[in-house]
C-alpha cells in the first residue's frame, strides 16, 4: 500500500502524510465501505480520531501502532456505531479524554426531534446511545497537542452531533464528505437542510485534501463538494418531478427514481428520499397528508 492511501484492512497503520497515519477497522459493509478509518495524528501527543466500532482486534491494532508514544486525545466526529463505541475502552486503556460535540442526540434539529418523538427511528448506521464525551467541543473550538492543532467545525446533517476537524490545509470530514459514495442522510439522525448548510460552510473553507471516515483521501475537495451539492439538487429535482405527476409516498418515489438499486440498499434510499421530502416540506414546496411522516402522501404546493 502506497503512502497517502487507505484501504489496508489487516490492522496495519498506513502513512498518509507527515505526522498522520490511518488504520482501517475490520467492519466492511455497504454503509462503511472497506471499514471505518481511524486516524492517528501526531508523533508525541497522539490524537486518535474516530476510534471506530467496539472491536477487540481494532483496539489492539491502535495500541500496537501507537507503541511507546502517548495517546493524549480521543476525538469522535459523530456518535454512530461505526465511529464512537471504541472510544470509552480506548480511554480506559490510555487515560486519554474523549472529545466530541456532545452526546448522541446533541445538535439534532427541531423537526427531527419532533419526528423522533412521533416514533420515527432506525435507519442509517445506528446511533451509539451511550456516547458521552469527557470534553465537549463547539464550532470553532481548538483542540491542541504537542505538534498539532485541530479546529472543530460543527457540520450537522449526517447526524446532529457531527463535527469535521481542520488541520492546516486538510480537513477530517467524518461521514459528511467521502470520495467513494454520497453521504447518507437518514432521518431522524440526519437532516438534509442542515446537511446542505454544512456543505455550504465547508465550501468556503480552503482545503487541499479531505480525510473521510471511510475510503481514500479526497484530493480535490472543492470538486467533490461541488459534486455532492449538485447530486443532492439533482435528486431534489427528480423527487419534485415524480411528486408533480401524482401524489405519492416516499416509498413510491424511491421505486420510481432508484430503478437499479440493490435490494439491500432500498431502505437507505427511501430514508434519503424522505430526508429530501422533509427539507422540501420545510421550504413549503410540498405538503404532506395527513401529517409529515415517512408514510405520508406528498403533493406539490399549488
Amino acid at each position: 500500500m502506497k503512502p497517502d492511501q487507505t484501504g489496508q484492512t489487516d490492522g496495519r497503520a498506513v502513512i498518509l502524510a507527515t505526522g498522520l497515519r490511518a488504520i482501517v477497522a475490520p467492519n466492511p459493509s455497504p454503509m462503511t465501505y472497506l471499514g471505518t478509518n481511524t486516524y492517528l495524528l501526531g508523533s508525541r501527543d497522539i490524537a486518535v480520531i474516530d476510534p471506530g466500532p467496539d472491536d477487540a482486534s481494532h483496539l489492539a491494532a491502535i495500541l500496537a501502532a501507537v507503541g511507546a508514544a502517548r495517546i493524549s486525545h480521543i476525538i469522535v466526529t459523530h456518535a454512530h456505531l461505526d465511529h464512537s463505541p471504541l472510544a470509552r475502552k480506548l480511554s480506559a486503556k490510555t487515560h486519554a479524554p474523549v472529545y466530541g460535540f456532545g452526546p448522541a442526540f446533541a445538535g439534532r434539529s427541531q423537526i427531527m426531534t419532533a419526528l423522533s418523538d412521533q416514533g420515527l427511528a432506525g435507519g442509517g448506521e445506528g446511533i451509539d446511545p451511550d456516547f458521552m464525551p469527557d470534553v465537549v467541543v463547539g464550532d470553532g473550538d481548538l483542540i491542541t497537542g504537542a505538534d498539532w492543532t485541530l479546529t472543530a467545525l460543527h457540520t450537522p446533517g449526517h447526524i446532529g452531533n457531527h463535527i469535521c476537524l481542520k488541520w492546516g490545509d486538510a480537513i477530517f470530514t467524518g461521514d459528511h464528505v467521502m470520495g467513494w459514495a454520497s453521504s447518507l442522510v437518514s432521518p431522524p439522525d440526519g437532516d438534509l437542510t442542515d446537511f446542505m448548510q454544512s456543505c455550504d460552510m465547508l465550501s468556503k473553507i480552503y482545503a487541499q485534501v479531505y480525510y473521510p471516515g471511510h475510503g481514500a483521501p479526497v484530493h480535490d475537495p472543492a470538486k467533490r463538494l461541488a459534486w455532492l451539492i449538485a447530486h443532492r439538487k439533482t435528486r431534489e429535482a427528480q423527487i419534485l418531478e415524480v411528486v408533480g405527476q401524482n401524489p405519492c409516498t416516499a416509498a413510491q418515489i424511491t421505486a420510481a427514481i432508484y430503478t437499479d438499486i440493490a435490494p439491500m440498499l432500498l431502505g437507505a434510499a427511501t430514508r434519503t428520499v424522505f430526508a429530501h421530502l422533509v427539507d422540501l416540506h420545510q421550504r413549503q414546496q410540498i405538503k404532506a397528508h395527513p401529517v409529515l411522516g415517512q408514510d405520508a402522501i406528498f403533493r406539490l404546493v399549488n
